[in-house]
């Protein structure tokens, strides 16, 4: 999902029909309102979820939505499917519209999935400048070494794609079970990784994005809004865990 930004002046001249230096004096009368404050700079950007009056009148007022769902197995991420239920499936009648996933799960996995309508949100949490890590819930066939400890933390070679996967953490809880935390989401990356030690992954399951972790409270296909301190969270880089 593409967003949509302009510059205040731009905005206003295109939706009111008026040239750029009605817009000046419309911003010093004081009669345009921002966010439901006063806008006084032409320069300020105008996105799709920027309240914008004019005298009042209301010319934009657009509602971002964030939400957290707890993904069951067997369940899509993607919004439209012709075989299996996803995620847009789950969520309770009169959802947000136009709604995308920020980040997938794949089919069989489960755990924390987000929606949403926000494009710069979603790619912010998906680009590998932001470093943002996911951690997840790795249920595995056999014990762990501390020899993939070092092995995903100096990142390994794939020749298919002619790439090295960026340091991941390994955290071993007991013999089948690890934590794994990525700053990158590849193509069933985890269970590759794993893969490549003869290892294979039983069940993956995401604790967190970010900051934001799964609401303990969400049964498997449950989901609710974010809270503003929740959508901010999701983009910082860490959690402070401690395995258990």
């Amino acid at each position: 999902m593409q967003s949509r930004r302009s510059r205040l002046d731009r905005f206003l001249s295109n939706h009111l029909c008026i040239n750029r230096r009605d817009v000046r004096l419309l911003l010093a009368q004081g009669r345009v309102k921002l966010d439901h404050r006063q806008a006084d700079d032409i320069q300020q950007l105008v996105d799709q979820y920027t309240h914008v009056q004019v005298d009042g009148r209301i010319l934009q007022a657009e509602t971002a939505s964030y939400i957290m769902l707890h993904k069951p197995p067997g369940v899509v991420s993607a919004t439209k499917d012709s075989v299996h239920r996803t995620l847009i499936d789950l969520l309770p009648a009169g959802h947000p519209e136009n709604l995308h996933i920020a980040g997938r799960l794949d089919f069989n996995s489960t755990g924390l999935a987000l929606l949403t309508n926000d494009g710069r949100w979603s790619r912010g949490l998906s680009s590998p400048d932001a470093n943002i890590e996911k951690r997840y819930r790795v249920r595995v066939d056999k014990p762990v070494s501390q020899q993939l400890v070092t092995a995903f933390s100096e990142g390994l070679y794939f020749a298919y794609e002619k790439l090295t996967t960026r340091p991941a953490q390994l955290f071993i809880i007991d013999n089948h079970h690890v934590d794994v935390i990525l700053k990158e989401g590849r193509y069933h990356q985890v269970k590759r990784m794993f893969g490549r030690f003869q290892i294979e992954v039983l069940s993956l399951h995401r604790l967190s994005v970010g900051k934001l972790k799964l609401d303990e409270n969400l049964l498997e296909g449950d989901s609710r809004s974010l809270t503003d301190q929740e959508v901010s969270a999701a983009l910082t880089a860490s959690f402070p865990w401690s395995v258990r």
